[in-house]
């Protein structure tokens, strides 16, 4: 019997371990049925709710966790991807955080990077591409949809508005209500200021009102 020339090497390769975060049934379960037809990978856990992902993350050591944005009660799956991405023991190792959503907006896209996500995926996107994507994070390295790409490559052309931490803070009072004296008492700062900081968000934000200011923060996510 002749030896292979490459020898024990011809051994297959280990399986991708991946846990997979979403708070509907239904979609964790289309996604499981998905995934078991892929050749090389393993889904080793399924979680309903960001806690959880991060509980199973920290205790499975999975390679990849596909992560959906929007889950319900509890934290969101940006905070859940900022928790897996800091409890990280070994740097470029994983578990690599993939997001697997239907929201493709520039907060949100910014929000999953900048909290550790190496990989931004739209639920549209055909199966190959998320095997593709999977494979990619799996190994480190960034995937995103081609639409969120596009919109990567526009906010760094044309980034939005950079507000300044007083001018979140200043925002947070105003999306509870309060005036500008209850602000000034709030934030031990003079009636003047917050008006001043209120004219540059205005400003920076594209508005002249108080509401829309409030509106346009929570759209594009500035609140929180």
């Amino acid at each position: 019997m002749t030896e292979s020339a490459t020898g024990p090497s011809d051994a297959a390769a280990p399986s991708i371990r991946l846990v997979v975060c979403d708070d509907h049934a239904v979609v964790r379960a289309g996604l499981l049925a998905l995934l078991s037809s892929a050749p090389g990978m393993e889904v080793v856990g399924e979680a309903g709710s960001g806690e959880e992902a991060v509980a199973m993350a920290a205790k499975l050591r999975p390679d990849v966790v596909l992560m959906d944005l929007q889950l319900g009660a509890g934290i969101d799956g940006v905070e859940a991807t900022r928790r897996i991405a800091a409890a990280a023991t070994e740097p470029g190792r994983g578990p690599y955080v993939l997001v697997l959503t239907t929201y493709d907006t520039d907060a949100d896209i910014t929000r999953a990077i900048e909290a550790g996500a190496t990989g931004y995926l739209l639920k549209a996107e055909r199966p190959d591409e998320l095997f593709a994507a999977i494979r990619s994070a799996a190994q480190g390295r960034t995937a995103l949809s081609a639409p969120v790409a596009g919109r990567v490559m526009a906010h760094l052309r044309a980034p939005g508005p950079q507000l300044t931490a007083r001018e979140r803070d200043i925002l947070g009072q105003l999306a509870r209500g309060l005036g500008n004296r209850d602000i000034a008492r709030a934030l031990f700062i003079s009636e003047a200021t917050v008006k001043t900081h209120l004219g540059r968000i205005y400003d920076k934000l594209g508005v002249d009102t108080r509401a829309g200011a409030v509106a346009a923060a929570t759209e594009r996510r500035l609140l929180g």
